[in-house]
């Protein structure tokens, strides 16, 4: 966001405030671009960082470690401005380092019915009970016959809220190969 628009904006309004007003100064395929580098590890300047960190970006640029918190902003920028583009970029990044980026970017496959159900059942397993969570909800998007079988697994995961989403998943998918 240039500056000179930063007047009717303020890194305290909502993300979808500072993206809306973003796209209005340099196009929906330049931010979601902008927000997929980010996701790549690039740099994409101050005031891009500020439109999708919001107050929480000036800690960064005042020099607080930033280990994945870029990466995990341009990620939640994807799930609001999408370009198809950053589709291989949103794919690997459900290897990321950073749960919380794997989790955004499972969040994003969801949105976008992005990846493939064998992708997003590699999560299914994953450490953070978050990250699983956000898989099986994206199997409800993406999934098809053969992720029911790694739903059902999931229904013994020793996470109680993972089990409870599962569940929930497994009826949604159920309901969706059904109509299909």
């Amino acid at each position: 966001m240039a500056d000179n628009n930063a007047s009717h904006v303020s890194p305290t309004d909502s993300l979808e405030a500072r993206l809306d007003a973003a796209v209005e100064l340099d196009g929906a395929d330049t931010v979601a671009r902008r927000a997929a580098a980010l996701l790549a590890g690039g740099y994409e300047g101050e005031d891009f960082l500020r439109v999708v960190g919001g107050a929480h970006a000036e800690g960064i640029l005042g020099g607080a470690p930033a280990p994945y918190w870029p990466e995990l902003w341009g990620a939640r920028a994807l799930l609001y401005i999408w370009n198809d583009a950053a589709t291989p970029i949103v794919i690997a990044n459900l290897a990321n380092q950073s749960w919380r980026v794997r989790e955004m970017c499972a969040k994003v496959c969801a949105a976008h019915g992005l990846g493939t159900p064998k992708e997003l059942a590699r999560l299914t397993t994953d450490e953070q009970s978050r990250v699983r969570q956000a898989a099986a909800r994206a199997l409800v998007t993406i999934g098809d016959a053969s992720s029911i079988g790694t739903l059902e697994v999931m229904l013994r995961d020793h996470d109680k809220e993972a089990r409870r989403t599962a569940q929930q998943s497994l009826t949604a998918l159920h309901t969706r190969l059904n109509e299909a």
